[in-house]
């Protein structure tokens, strides 16, 4: 599958194609680790993540298998599984207010048809809390969005630690200059 990657001047970028994801291996590593928020936020060596945000209680770091260019992931630092239960109504809302403010940045720097914002996770694998957010590429043919476009199965685009610290720069830079 392609995807046409389109520059921040909204420049339509180069055409890659996405690379196979081995969904099975991705599945039994995150069942059989600890959690990989807590092991990022606690700096363990191979849990490494480009960080785009912290306010102390909340943070923003670029996804490692992104599906789609500019897709961020925003936690709360505390452990924490359920997006609703485990919240009173206030923390929800500093939650809701950082992913906003997050997504609002990734729109800035990444030119999007639509912006994707999702929770997802399961008591078996991933369960710290986080959301998604994930910017659809202009031009994307309707079958190649929407679930299409965030599933694995359908291949990841290929992503180096370069590039994601020139995205991390620029969305920090967007973060930091003002609201958005």
């Amino acid at each position: 599958m392609d995807l046409i990657l389109v520059g921040a001047d909204g420049g339509r970028g180069v055409q890659v194609d996405r690379v196979p994801f081995d969904l099975a291996a991705y599945e039994e590593h995150v069942r059989s680790i600890r959690c990989f928020v807590c092991q990022f936020l606690d700096g363990d060596p191979g849990f490494e993540h480009e960080l785009v945000f912290d306010d102390g209680e909340h943070v923003a770091f670029l996804g490692k298998n992104p599906t789609m260019y500019g897709h961020v992931l925003v936690a709360p630092r505390e452990h924490v599984e359920h997006v609703v239960r485990d919240f009173d109504q206030d923390a929800y809302l500093r939650l809701q207010a950082v992913l906003y403010r997050v997504a609002r940045a990734v729109e800035v720097v990444v030119p999007s048809e639509r912006t994707y914002l999702l929770s997802l996770g399961s008591q078996q694998g991933n369960t710290h809390l986080h959301w998604h957010i994930s910017p659809l590429t202009p031009g994307t043919p309707p079958e190649r969005q929407q679930y299409h476009a965030l599933m694995h199965e359908n291949g990841v685009i290929p992503w180096s630690k370069e590039q994601a610290t020139e995205l991390g720069a620029k969305l920090r830079a967007a973060l930091t200059a003002g609201p958005v």
